[in-house]
Parts: C-alpha cells; structure tokens; sequence
C-alpha cells in the first residue's frame, strides 16, 4: 500500500471549472477550493493509515478464499496430464473446510433469521403496543428489502475473515404510482360538479425503510486503535464503495445533502480509488468484478465513504468547539461528495461488526476457517499426492529386450494389440522379452489419515457428523440414541456460544438502529396487516382487518429482545415431550405450571412457526362486548396497566 497519496495532476486541472452547487451551511466545496483540499487530505490520511493495518491480513485471507473455492492452479506437468486426457484427476482443494463453513453458516441462518428477525419489547406498559407496532413494521422491512440475504453474507465474513461489517441504512424507492382524481367542471355559481373519477400517475415514495449493506472486509477502513467489537469506540469508520456514475447522479437529483457529482465526469480515465485493488482470490476461478472493463460501457467509480469525529471549528465546518460525528463521501480520491453531520438521534455510527472468534483487544482476529487451514492445507496435500501415485501406477511401467520385441508394437496404445517378437528371437518363447516393473503404492496409507484429519477438523470447527446431517460409519449398532444426543449436544452447545456472540456483538445493535432508524426516517403511514406473531393482541386493539400504522404511534421506549442462539428442535424436544406427559397427569403440577405456555414452547422448539394461529377464538356479538365492558369483565388493550 502506498505511503505517499498524490492526486492526478491532469484530472485535478479538469475540476477548476465552476458547475454552482449550493452547498451546505455556505462552505465553499468546489474541488478547486483550499476547504476542499484540506478535506480530501484528512479523508485520504485515515484511509491510508486503516488500509496498512488491514492489507496486513490480505495473503491470509487469500488462502481462505482459495481454499473456499476449491481452486488451485495447475502445473505444466498437469497441464500435459489435462492436454493428453482431460478424464484423469489433478490436484485439488479437498473442499472440507467449505463443507464446515456450510454447517456454520446453516446453524446461525437457523438461529438467527427466523420470523421476526429483530423482536421488540416495551419498556413500560403505554410502550406495548407501540413496540408491537414496531416489530411489525421492521419485520416488513426486512422482508421488502431482503435483510436476511445480508445476514448470509454477514456470519459467511464472519467466519471465513474473522470480521463481518454492516452498514444500517434507510432506503427510499422513488416511481410513478397510481392516485385517483375527481373530474368535473366548475358552474357559473363557482359550484363544482363532478362527473366521475380518473386515474392519474404521479411521481411519489413507493417504499421507504431499514435496509442492511454488507461491507467488504477487503475494502473496510477502520480505526486500527480499537478493537473489532467496540466500533462506537473508534475516532473514525469507513469503508469504500464500488458504484457507478449514473447511480450517483440518480442520488444526488433526490439526496440534498450530495453535491459534486457532476464534475466526476471531467475526470479522465478510471475513477477508481488505489483502496479498492485487494488482490482478493474470490474470483480467481469464477471471474467477477476484479476483471478490467471498458470505460466506454460502463462508469464505475469507487467512493471512499468515511464517518469521522471532529471538532468542526478546527475542521473550518462549523464554530462548535466539542467532537460531532460526520459523514464525508470521496469519489475517486479526488471529489468529496457528501460532508454532512450524521444527525441521528441516537449519535453514534450506523456500523455492526460482527466476530465470533474476537479475542477481545485486535482490530483483525483470527478467523475459525483460517485456524483450520494447516490441516486443511495437510489434507490436501495427501489426498493429491495419492492420486498422483494412482496416475503414476496405473501407466505401465515396462522392462523391454530390445533386441527381442518390436518396440514399434508396444507404443501402440489400441486395446488388443499385437507384439510380434524380432527374428533373433523367434522359437525360444516370450519369457523374459518383457517385463511389468514393481510399483509400490507407497500412499495407500494417505486416505487413512485424511479421514483422522478430517475427524480433528470437525472437532476443531464445531460441526460433527450429526451436526452435519450424516452419521458415523460403523456396525448395526453403530449410533444409539444417547450418544447421538450426546455428541449432538456439545456441538450444539459451542455453537450456540458462538451464535449468543453474534447476536450481542450484531443483532442487538441491528436492531437497535432499525428502531431508532424508523422513528426518525419515517415519513408516511404504513399498513400493518393483523397476522402472525401479536396476532391476538393487534385484533384486540385495532380489529381483524389491520392498522394504518402512523410515524406517532411508534415514539416509545423500547428493548431489543436477543434471541439466545438455539435452534428449533436443538433443545431436546423428546425430554420436553416427556417432561409435558408428566404434567398433564399429576394434578400437583398443572396446579402451577401453566400448560398451555409449556405447549407453546415446545411447539415452537421443534419448528412450529405461528403456534397462536390454531388457538381457537370466541366470536361474540357486539351486544355481548359491549356488556362486558360496561360490566367491567373486560378492557381495551390500551387501558390495561
């Protein structure tokens, strides 16, 4: 990484020119300006000192990446192998660390992205339905802008890096949609009458709300003074971007606080940023983003997007003389794009991070997938080197009288061939013309020890063979029911310690921005339909149908619940089932433990994903209700303290 930032000489005479922006709060932003200068060098200086730290981890991430993709380039000799029959094996990536990886990440998916995602719960009892409300609308969210998705990539980072990073965000889906006009005609007493309806399209918001970017551990820009779990803690957070020109121009039409855009495009050449080169392996072998393109097809361009706490006096952005949180945006290292204080009422940075395996003082730790890769890299190693020894045993290898045999005859690669004996040997029979030269199988041994390096990954990572879906290899008795529960519990139990992890380190504080994110950002009513989990509750307070949700009715205090990391079904359920059969006939313990919660647990436990849906509900008439309200029998939700 370079420790000298120079800008283009010939791109920086192209921003001379004057494109009159507004800009905020009367700063002179243009990119000729002293103030912009001074910026982009504060920007550039903090990006270069998180990417020397983080380019430190790169060659062993590139391993991960390699051995995730089971790839390893051929050789010249392999490559005569592939040329002479490309059937025959090569060497290759034993993808057994993919497999763990797969489990992991099917466990936290498990765990974590079951509905609702993110639970919330009021902190005092006028706060229940407003946090009711609340669950619902952020559920919808994630729905509408497939959070979970990110969620796969987020605990996939996790575990191949050692970090994950999210950015939080608020997204606005701007069309054309559809109003209804009233069309008539005004009379001579200034009196309108109408004659009926139309529809009409006019430009509006379709869809606002939370939304979840992944940031590339790759091309993330962190405090390298702070470690991995406490980003808050940290004097700056950033990240770069890969986007294109016609999205930011997209951007800026609606985004006030975006300027500058436009003379991104007097800049010649890539508008890339030297922060973006990772030398990333990830698409050695499927290609993708990494590969040139042609500037005359497309306009990608990188932007160095960086939250920062200054003193803006200091910074000559403002008169105030403590730290504010800002967000700076650079464009091609040349161009800052946004400067704006964060402004949200939660102040703090919108970023997660996420790392099962901190160790609770670095910035980069350990990652589980590289802590398995000498065996890995050990695996490999014996498993192609058996195949080559197969490849080599499998070829003839030949001990040959010349003076005997036509050699010509035995070159001949043809299935039922001929060898005809030379003159001097004719009549004195074929011993001893030719001979096949004993080759030892000196590998044999290697399948063997793959399979106990195997067992020590499984061991190391977490994932059994239960834990994986498949059972151990034995006689008929080879699993019985106590030593699958058993080996089965304690990889459930490690991992559950590694989901319980995330979930403090990255769910509470993805949940914690959701909310705040939605009861400031939003801006029109939703609709909330009267289903799933409160199901009861929102019938009881706004009817069958649903709720016209309005940005008031979410202003409360809430607390993000954290799931605890089990899985469905990961509990036990058989002795839950027996433990229910127990209290169902002793009248002692249905006295007090209440049943139907107990039922509701276990259901859930083993899969069940709205457990109150087949509860069955008393229809009574209106006249009915009323009297029971006016005899005090029953209240409204929102009167009950």
């Amino acid at each position: 990484m370079p420790n000298i930032i120079q800008g283009n000489t010939e791109a920086s005479l192209q921003l001379l020119a004057d494109l009159k922006y507004d800009y905020p709060d009367g700063l002179d932003l243009r990119p000729s300006s002293d103030l912009h200068k001074s910026l982009k060098n504060h920007i550039l200086a903090r990006a270069r000192e998180a990417a020397g730290i983080m380019s430190n981890r790169f060659d062993s991430w590139n391993k991960v990446d390699q051995t995730l993709n089971t790839y390893i380039a051929s050789d010249a000799d392999e490559d005569k192998v592939i040329d002479a029959d490309a059937r025959k094996p090569i060497s290759i990536v034993f993808p057994y660390s993919y497999a763990i990886l797969e489990t992991l990440l099917s466990y936290m998916f498990a765990a974590f992205v079951q509905e609702p995602i993110l639970r919330y719960e009021g902190v005092a009892p006028e706060d229940t339905m407003g946090a009711i409300l609340l669950e619902k609308l952020i559920d919808l969210h994630c729905n509408k802008t497939k959070v979970p998705l990110a969620l796969h990539t987020f605990f996939r980072d996790s575990f191949a890096y050692g970090i994950s990073v999210g950015a939080p965000g608020w997204t606005v889906e701007r069309g054309m949609k559809p109003v209804e006009h009233e069309t008539g005609f005004t009379n001579w007493m200034g009196q309108f009458k109408s004659t009926g309806r139309e529809r009409e399209f006019e430009e509006g918001i379709l869809f606002e709300g939370n939304n979840l970017e992944n940031i590339d551990p790759y091309k993330y820009l962190p405090d390298p003074n702070t470690p991995i779990h406490k980003p808050q803690e940290a004097e700056f957070q950033g990240w770069v971007d890969n986007t294109n020109l016609m999205d930011l121009l997209s951007e800026e039409r609606y985004d006030e606080d975006m300027f500058n855009v436009r003379y991104l495009k007097k800049l010649n050449g890539r508008k890339t940023s030297i922060y973006k080169d990772d030398n990333s392996h990830r698409t050695i072998k499927t290609g993708g983003s990494s590969v040139s393109v042609n500037n005359d097809v497309t306009n990608p361009v990188d932007v160095i997007y960086m939250y920062i706490k200054i003193i803006p006096k200091e910074w000559k952005l403002g008169s105030s003389e403590y730290p504010e949180k800002w967000l700076f945006g650079l464009a091609a290292d040349e161009v800052i794009i946004k400067a704006k204080p964060v402004g949200l009422y939660h102040d703090k940075y919108p970023i997660i991070t996420g790392a099962p395996d901190f160790d609770g003082y670095t910035a980069t730790p350990l990652s589980r997938i590289e802590a398995l890769y000498g065996l890995q890299h050990t695996l490999d190693w014996l498993f192609n080197s058996h195949i080559q020894n197969v490849r080599k045993a499998i070829n003839d290898v030949l001990i040959v009288d010349p003076y005997s045999v036509n050699i010509n005859d035995l070159k001949d690669p043809k299935p039922g061939k001929l060898i005809r004996l030379r003159r001097p040997a004719w009549g004195k029979g074929v011993k001893g013309a030719v001979e096949q030269l004993q080759v030892n199988d000196i590998t044999r041994g290697n399948v063997a020890d793959s399979a106990l390096l195997v067992e020590w990954m499984q061991k190391i990572g977490a994932t059994d063979n239960p834990m994986m879906g498949s059972l151990r290899t034995g006689g008929p008795d080879r699993l019985t029911s106590a030593e699958f529960q058993g080996t089965s519990a304690g990889a459930i139990n490690r991992l559950e310690r590694v989901a319980k992890v995330i979930g403090l380190q990255s769910m509470q504080d993805l949940g914690y921005f959701f909310g705040f994110h939605t009861q400031q950002l939003m801006s029109e009513e939703v609709y909330i339909k009267s289903i799933g989990r409160w199901e009861r509750e929102l019938k009881a307070e706004y009817g069958p149908k649903g709720v016209m949700t309005k940005p008031f009715d979410i202003m409360i205090n809430y607390d993000v619940k954290v799931r605890d990391g089990s899985i469905p079904g990961g509990n036990f359920s058989q002795v839950w089932m027996q433990m229910f059969q127990a209290l169902l006939t002793a009248p002692q313990f249905t006295s007090t433990f209440d049943i139907v919660r107990i039922f509701k647990h276990i259901a859930r436990n083993t899969g069940a994903k709205n457990v109150d849906e087949f509860i069955k509900v008393e229809v009574r008439s209106d006249e009915q209700v009323s009297n029971d309200v006016q005899s005090g029998n029953i209240r409204p939700l929102n009167q009950v303290v």
